[in-house]
């Protein structure tokens, strides 16, 4: 399913970085990887276990006064093509001033997504900017862009070496205007592929935001993360996601992501 968000797991990170000028090799032995074929394995176990996906959502909100909001919703995944085109639907259960908004992505890789956000309370529909996908998701410390992933042809990436089991691959931005981060390292599991943590840096080379999985779990067969926090190390508030109830290969039909459904949510899938 919704592996969610791409970027996972803290406490994995004492010792240092053997440093290399190519390709690393993988923690078990076999051919060289590219830091784009690191990128792409991960993009795969990240964003396409199983043909689609579903999984119920529970994000808790702190602010830097310790404050709490709680946000309860169900993420749908569909793969168009493994590798491919995506389609994503999220709707809001509770509390009351987000219950039954909607966001749609029809995930593009290559190009721009489109994306859709259903306001209830306003009955608006909006096509979300190609420019806004860096922005808070529902007033989160999650990013519009983490909910399906960003495009791997986004980025340029360096394979900077391997730490404990992990592939470490900073990538810094072909677009620099149109991303608030000058670049970004992410720590890939050699084993699993699945990107485990991330780090943002800003233009002056701070270190301002992280992404990480705070628990992995197999779930039918595939390593999958369950619970992922995502923290303003400026602002000091974070978001912590808990996925439960997740299933793969439900078998979702493909016209339930339709932008008509913005505003008639398929209900059998969201019990």
């Amino acid at each position: 399913m919704v592996k969610a968000l791409s970027l996972l797991l803290a406490g994995l990170l004492s010792g240092s970085v053997a440093l290399c000028e190519e390709a690393a090799m993988p923690a078990a032995g076999g051919p060289a990887l590219s830091a784009d074929e690191v990128v792409h394995k991960a993009n795969i176990a990240s964003y396409y276990a199983g043909d689609d996906g579903r999984a119920k959502v529970t994000m808790t909100i702190t602010d830097s006064r310790g404050r709490t909001r709680t946000r309860e919703f169900t993420i749908l995944r569909m793969d168009v093509e493994e590798g491919g085109e995506q389609r994503f639907y999220v709707y809001f259960h509770r509390p009351p001033d987000v219950a039954k908004t909607t966001y749609l992505v029809w995930k593009h890789p290559g190009k721009d997504d489109d994306r859709w956000l259903y306001l209830p309370a306003l009955d608006l529909d909006n096509r979300v900017a190609a420019s806004d996908k860096r922005t808070s998701f529902v007033g989160s410390d999650f990013l519009y862009e983490d909910v399906s992933g960003r495009g791997e042809e986004e980025d340029e990436h360096e394979l900077l070496g391997e730490e404990n089991g992990m592939y470490v691959i900073k990538s810094t931005p072909r677009d620099p205007a149109g991303v608030e981060f000058a670049y970004f390292k992410v720590w890939i599991d050699a084993a699993t592929f699945l990107p485990m943590k991330a780090e943002y840096y800003n233009a002056q080379g701070v270190h301002y935001r992280t992404v990480e999985a705070l628990q992995v779990e197999d779930v039918e067969g595939h390593p999958t993360a369950t619970r992922m926090k995502a923290s303003d190390l400026e602002g000091g508030g974070f978001t912590v996601m808990e996925f439960s109830g997740m299933d793969y290969d439900v078998g979702l039909e493909e016209d339930i992501f339709e932008d008509r459904y913005l505003r008639r949510p398929p209900r059998r899938w969201l019990r």
